[in-house]
């Protein structure tokens, strides 16, 4: 009898779960149907559009439809309106808020749902705002140029063309004359980098193929830990590449891999022998012609956890970031507690009899951390890398890249003095200071940091000086890896990094997912705090302008896993400051400056130890 009415009931609840996710999306495109109509209603109605609080009605109703399904059909389309609303908002309210608030909203829709076909609509309005009320060509082009290169049959590509070109055009016709050329274009200025030798011209042409020919697979190079492994693949020139993550099978027989094919490439003499790898994390690196057109680079893993694929250029390489488990979590150091914007009105003070003080002084001890809690507390921000023991010191260029030459001057000697100055200052103070060059030699700049990463530093310090055609140029700058947001940035690491201006706008767009991982704000703290430093250290002797803390995409400090700046000493293209530069009692006033921001940046981060 049981049985007869259990049946029907449960065949009527199979129906009503399988009916209620098509209810709720019904719901829900109901929900957005209104909401469209309130949006576009509004923004025709000059009246009601004047008050802000009917467009912020609309936004919580778009908010309310992303949030009920964020992987949903509706929540692209929610995000594109949430960013309209806010647009439409600055458009009367003239407020720069407004306008962040809808590019934040256009970007997060761009990033979270790449293929849908409204994404280049949000990147082409975000780049519209950013240059027409934002003022930020740099990062409007970024925006136009995502659009031509992953959105080639969206409906907005060819605008962002367009207005790419408009832009291009005007760069061109009012570019300053200290901009730095093109070097692929244009042969660098004797006073900025002497000519190459003829067997550095020979060594060149030995790597490169003839336009049209398919490319070569030099070699395979790799740094590698128990927990970070960086494997560069060289190449001759410039190819189109994929790759594709493969788990390891169940019966254990293959490991997990991962492989990148390499369109129009041959493979190199060089190229054609696998690795060995013996590290907690890569097991071997296996080369191979995959198809007369292609050559595949196939990483096998003893461990993994996660990775990054990205291009660098001029000469091209493909360089792959792979962290094992054992890699330590990115957690940010956190400031000090703000205090509250309005405080509460303080109240007469109370006289306290002695035993009502002797209380609170015994409560007062009694909060205070014994020795097992402050080693807890050591011990705890260690295990999240918010300690500052070992630093790594990066004397930029060497060997036959010279860098910037001017005066009689030369970079890669500059800045090798000037780092060993600041390491012996930094190991005086009880830091372990390691370099990636201690001699004339060349580094690649992907080593660089995979150098710091490998020997797991806590600091990376890349030291340079700068250079423009314009000898009145002077001062110090002090970098940390962001979007470059001026040109005088754009030129910067454009010459750091031995690219064209061009490059560096390309290289935003990669930028733009490594950093969701990277210290950021770590290392914008220390560069404010070194730039800060420097001043207050070289301005009692030395006149010392502040070209204030910047950001910029530098190679340099790509993949970096701790924080990590580039400091700019000054401009050797500057007759004066060339002299300073090359004076000892100068470089170690700089370096006096460097180890107090250090220091400055390790009290503030290791503050809570001490509570």
């Amino acid at each position: 009898m049981h049985e007869r009415r259990i049946i029907p009931l449960l065949l009527w609840l199979a129906l009503l779960f399988a009916w209620a996710p098509d209810a709720v999306a019904s719901n829900l495109q109901r929900q957005f149907n209104t909401a469209y109509s309130e949006f576009h209603a509004l923004a025709k109605d000059a009246k009601r559009g004047q008050f802000r609080s009917h467009w912020l009605d609309v936004e919580k109703r778009f908010l309310d439809i992303y949030k009920a399904n964020t992987n949903g059909s509706l929540a692209p389309k929610a995000l594109y309106y949430l960013g309209r609303v806010h647009e439409e908002l600055g458009q009367r309210s003239f407020l720069a808020a407004d306008f962040e608030t809808s590019c934040d909203y256009y970007q997060r829709m761009a990033t979270r749902f790449p293929k849908h076909p409204w994404a280049d609509d949000c990147l082409y309005r975000r780049a519209v705002i950013q240059l027409e009320r934002l003022k930020r060509p740099d990062r409007a082009y970024v925006d136009l140029l995502n659009i031509e290169h992953n959105h080639k049959d969206g409906d907005m590509y060819d605008k962002a063309v367009a207005l790419l070109r408009k832009m291009d055009a005007q760069n061109a016709t009012s570019a300053p004359a200290r901009a730095a050329p093109a070097p692929a274009a244009v042969a660098p200025s004797p006073s900025l980098a002497p000519p190459a030798s003829s067997a550095q011209a020979q060594a060149a042409q030995s790597q490169t193929r003839s336009p049209g020919q398919p490319a070569l697979l030099n070699q395979v190079r790799y740094h590698s830990t128990d927990d970070y492994t960086r494997v560069v693949i060289d190449m001759s020139g410039e190819a189109g590449f994929k790759w594709q993550l493969l788990e390891a099978d169940k019966k254990g027989e293959l490991p997990t891999r991962l492989y990148v094919d390499l369109m129009n490439t041959e493979l190199s003499s060089e190229a054609a022998r696998d690795q060995t790898v013996k590290d907690g994390i890569l097991k071997q690196i296996r080369t191979g012609q995959n198809t007369p057109t292609s050559a595949r680079v196939v990483l096998d893993f003893n461990a993994f956890k996660d990775y990054k694929v990205f291009q660098l250029h001029e000469p091209f390489r493909v360089v792959v970031d792979v962290y094992g488990p054992g890699a330590p979590q990115v957690v940010a150091a956190k400031p000090a507690p703000a205090q509250p914007a309005q405080a509460a009105p303080k109240a007469a003070p109370v006289q306290k009899s002695a035993a009502q003080k002797s209380s609170t002084a015994k409560k007062s001890d009694s909060m205070k951390p014994d020795a097992a809690q402050r080693q807890q507390a050591s011990s705890l921000i260690e295990q999240l890398g918010l300690t500052v023991k070992t630093i790594m010191i990066d004397p930029g260029h060497g060997g036959k890249d010279v860098g910037a030459a001017a005066n009689g001057l030369y970079e890669k000697d500059i800045v090798l003095r000037a780092a060993k100055i600041i390491g012996a200052k930094l190991e005086a103070r009880g830091f372990r200071v390691l370099y990636t060059r201690t001699t004339d030699v060349f580094i690649p700049l992907e080593e660089r940091t995979a150098m710091a990463n490998v020997r797991k530093a806590d600091l990376f310090l890349s030291i340079h000086c700068n250079a423009v055609e314009d000898p009145a140029a002077n001062g110090l700058e002090v970098y940390s890896l962001n979007l470059a947001r001026t040109q005088d940035a754009v030129r910067v690491a454009a010459r750091e990094n031995a690219v064209s201006a061009k490059r560096i706008s390309d290289l935003q767009i990669i930028l733009t997912d490594l950093m969701l991982n990277s210290k950021v704000k770590e290392s914008k703290d220390l560069a404010g705090q070194v730039q800060g430093n420097i001043l207050k250290s070289v301005r009692p002797k030395y006149p010392l302008r502040d070209r204030k803390q910047r950001e910029a995409p530098f190679y340099v400090l790509m993949g970096a896993k701790m924080p990590a700046i580039l400091i700019e000493l000054g401009y050797l293209t500057n007759p004066e400051e060339a002299k300073r530069l090359s004076n000892q009692e100068y470089l170690a006033r700089m370096a006096d400056g460097i180890v107090n921001g250090v220091v400055a940046y390790k009290t503030t981060i290791e503050r809570y130890a001490s509570r």
